[in-house]
């Protein structure tokens, strides 16, 4: 199995954030990956060195969920949301916040699955509360973290195919 190719941003509005990542692998793996506690710990464990302390996602309309990580500095991020919209391998659209505030307010994530010949193409479009915001968020390494995290996703799913 080829891991997937990097990740795409783009800006389609001045608030949103879309990213866009391939996966060689059937969408109801990725989703499983996206929403059952026991996956996610393995693959969004945070950069290098980084560590995911805490865990949660309730899968259902109205379900709440959270991260938290730790980094060898012993730095603590940690963020949550709820779950506004949950249709199974398919979409997952959320309201999420990160504790410390850094995305300038809530965020809306809208996370989308599209198959083909089993593979995932994952469609994710955040929704900032400003442009500052948005702008903000791609001032970080986000791309790097996450495209970081989807390596990490890879290998999880190719696990998953063999067990």
């Amino acid at each position: 199995m080829a891991f997937g190719g990097p990740l795409t941003i783009t800006t389609p509005t001045d608030t949103q954030v879309v990213i866009t990542r391939q996966f060689d692998a059937p969408r109801h793996l990725v989703f499983a990956c996206y929403t059952q506690p026991a996956l996610i710990r393995r693959w969004l464990n945070g950069a290098e060195g980084w560590i995911m302390t805490e865990c949660e996602f309730e899968a259902r309309v109205g379900g709440k969920y959270r991260y938290v990580w730790k980094a060898p500095s012993g730095y603590v991020m940690a963020m949550g949301g709820v779950i506004r919209e949950i249709e199974p391998v398919e979409r997952v659209v959320s309201a999420e916040i990160f504790e410390d505030d850094w995305t300038g307010g809530e965020t809306i994530s809208r996370l989308e699955l599209e198959e083909m010949a089993e593979q995932t193409t994952l469609i994710n479009t955040i929704t900032y509360s400003s442009k500052e915001a948005r702008d903000g968020a791609l001032s970080t390494p986000m791309a790097d973290g996450m495209e970081f995290g989807f390596k990490k996703l890879d290998v999880v799913l190719t696990e998953i195919v063999q067990e």
